[in-house]
């Protein structure tokens, strides 16, 4: 396991730990790792719809396309 070194303003760690001995964790490691954790899957999760929404915009060109409403792109 890599230690990795983080240094953060006085006002932002009473923050941490408030939050720390509010949700019941034991360590600002724990705490920490858990937020890194969140911030991962929400930006996969991000990635994901955003994906989704470029497929969407692509099935809709198709069926505009099929109902002539746009012309067909042709590559040469």
């Amino acid at each position: 396991m890599e230690n990795i070194s983080l240094k953060m303003e006085e006002g932002f760690v009473k923050v941490i730990d408030r939050a720390m001995k509010k949700h019941n964790y034991m360590t600002k490691t724990e705490f920490i790792r858990e937020a890194i954790r969140d911030k991962l899957r929400k930006l996969e999760e991000k990635e994901i719809l955003e994906d989704k929404d470029l497929m969407a915009q692509i099935r809709e060109s198709d069926r505009n396309i099929k109902k002539g409403k746009i012309k067909e792109f042709k590559f040469q």
